[in-house]
């Protein structure tokens, strides 16, 4: 194989792993991304609300927040939890 070729080869295979590590990273902003999580909440929210109000409970609408905020502040805590755990293993 000519040093052309073997050059050509490596600047293609360099061009896929920077397309592939963008994709990464930008799945992984949106993994982290407030938007996603309030997506969630929301949808967590108006699911239990339904479900809460097809089963009968009084207050429905209150008490579908329950869930959604645990969601909520469990997701917000993670990376908290996640640089202790990283540290500890340091």
């Amino acid at each position: 194989m000519k040093l052309e070729e073997r050059l050509q080869k490596l600047e293609k295979e360099v061009a896929e792993i920077k397309g592939r590590n963008l994709r990464v990273e930008t799945d992984k902003a949106w993994e982290t991304s407030l938007v996603r999580t309030l997506s969630v909440a929301g949808v967590t929210y108006a699911v239990t609300a339904f479900v809460f109000w097809l089963i009968g409970v009084s207050s429905y609408y209150l008490s579908a927040l329950v869930p959604a905020t645990a969601y909520f502040i469990s997701v917000q805590s993670l990376p908290a939890l996640k640089r202790w755990w990283v540290a500890k293993l340091s």
